[in-house]
């Protein structure tokens, strides 16, 4: 169930902006934000915002770039997740 409302996301998401490279980046960066900062379980982490990136959207897309600019493309994502994360973790949360 949750990997189906995180895909619907990335779908409306992807309809609303199009453009497949900038779009999965921006998603799969976001996603990683979200990740980083939630801490979420199964249902929201695996489930959700699992659904919600795209790692097979990426692979096809970074191999169909070629060498070169598939390796820039991989690089980007790469490192703009990881520091997604690290961002997410570093947010200030709520008192609880």
């Amino acid at each position: 169930m949750g990997a189906a409302l995180g895909a619907l996301a990335r779908w409306l998401v992807g309809l609303a902006l199009g453009g497949a490279l900038a779009t999965t980046l921006l998603i799969n960066v976001v996603g990683c934000v979200a990740i980083g900062y939630v801490r979420p379980g199964p249902f929201w982490g695996t489930g959700v915002l699992g659904g919600f990136t795209s790692m097979s959207t990426f692979a096809v897309l970074t191999g169909s770039l070629g060498i070169l600019p598939g390796i820039g493309y991989a690089a980007l994502t790469a490192f703009g997740c990881l520091g997604g994360v690290i961002l997410g973790r570093s947010l200030p949360r709520g008192t609880r």
